[in-house]
């Protein structure tokens, strides 16, 4: 568990209430440089029982959703589309591919399609359990920002030297010394594990997670952070336009961006107001970056096999 130790001066964080369309309709005229965000998945969540909507209504409106932040968008910005599926009577829609389409029809340039996954959720009785979901990053130009240093992970094998094939550089170490580019596959899992494969651990935000709130879909703020750090610069702005309880914005602040935030829930908000101002007091406590996962010893009792189990066990042995 990490929480910001002594107060910090933060950038700013603007929250607005109301409908997405019309909020980011009045906000065209200021471009933001990077928008992320997950949003709704039309499965009845506490946020989308106010509207019911088909698959094929729901896609049209996620369309023009999009239509709107390309709008919003600087010519050198980018999009983080972190989705999941729509699932109906047991069958997935996976939500990057219905998207996608409406991304390219605007001009917009895929880099990387990231999966992000993590070992809790729901689980299935009828199809595997869903444990990952992607995040589709977008650029509106090939003018896009891209930083490497901040987000590196650790080198798989420092002591690597180049051959006697690379003239000059050889006997000399391969890789860099600030580490590797980390792959477009995020996952979250123990320690030993990250330093035998350069992967991102991510946990999603569960009911023991230190960001847990009432939120029923809330994302770590890791996620957004290692977004923010990627592709934008100190004083650039953040748009979250399904902000929920400003996790985005919590990303952005830290890092000294400043953040634009838009919800219809106003409890939802009122939340992330409060954790925007516990950050800035050094109270907020949020998942310390690549901390590993507690995993339980084989001495303890959770760790046990039950002996109801072990008659299960044996018998279809």
């Amino acid at each position: 568990m990490n929480s910001q130790k002594k107060k910090t001066t933060l950038s700013t964080a603007t929250f607005l209430k109301g409908d997405v369309l019309s909020v980011l309709k009045k906000l065209a005229d200021t471009k933001c440089d990077l928008i992320v965000t997950s949003p709704p998945y039309n499965i009845g969540k506490v946020y989308e029982r106010s509207e019911s909507l088909t698959f094929d209504e729901y896609v049209k409106w996620l369309d023009e959703v999009i239509d709107a932040l390309v709008d919003n968008l600087a010519e050198h910005g980018s999009i983080c589309w972190q989705v999941g599926s729509f699932v109906k009577n047991g069958e997935v829609f996976p939500l990057d591919i219905h998207t996608y389409d409406s991304f390219k029809r605007r001009g917009m340039q895929l880099r990387n399609r990231i999966i992000w996954r993590f070992n809790f959720g729901l689980h299935s009785k009828k199809r595997f359990s869903g444990r990952y979901e992607t995040i589709l990053w977008f650029t509106k130009s090939d003018k896009y920002r891209f930083n490497l240093d901040p987000v590196r992970v650790p080198q798989l094998y420092p002591g690597k030297r180049h051959s006697k094939k690379k003239g000059k550089e050889a006997g000399k170490p391969s890789g860099n010394p600030l580490g590797k580019n980390p792959s477009d596959f995020w996952e979250f899992s123990a320690e030993e594990y990250f330093r035998s494969d350069p992967i991102w651990e991510i946990p999603n935000v569960k009911a023991n997670h230190p960001e847990k709130t009432i939120h029923p879909c809330q994302f770590p703020v890791e996620l957004a952070e290692r977004c923010i750090l990627a592709l934008t610069k100190p004083g650039d702005t953040v748009l979250d336009p399904f902000m929920g309880v400003g996790t985005t914005a919590i990303a952005a602040i830290k890092h000294h961006r400043s953040a634009v935030g838009i919800d219809k829930e106003t409890g939802f908000l009122k939340i992330a107001r409060q954790r925007v101002k516990q950050l800035s007091s050094g109270k907020l406590k949020t998942r310390a970056s690549g901390k590993a996962v507690l995993t339980p010893r084989s001495a303890e009792r959770v760790a046990q096999i039950p002996d109801e189990w072990k008659v299960v066990q044996e018998a279809g042995a």
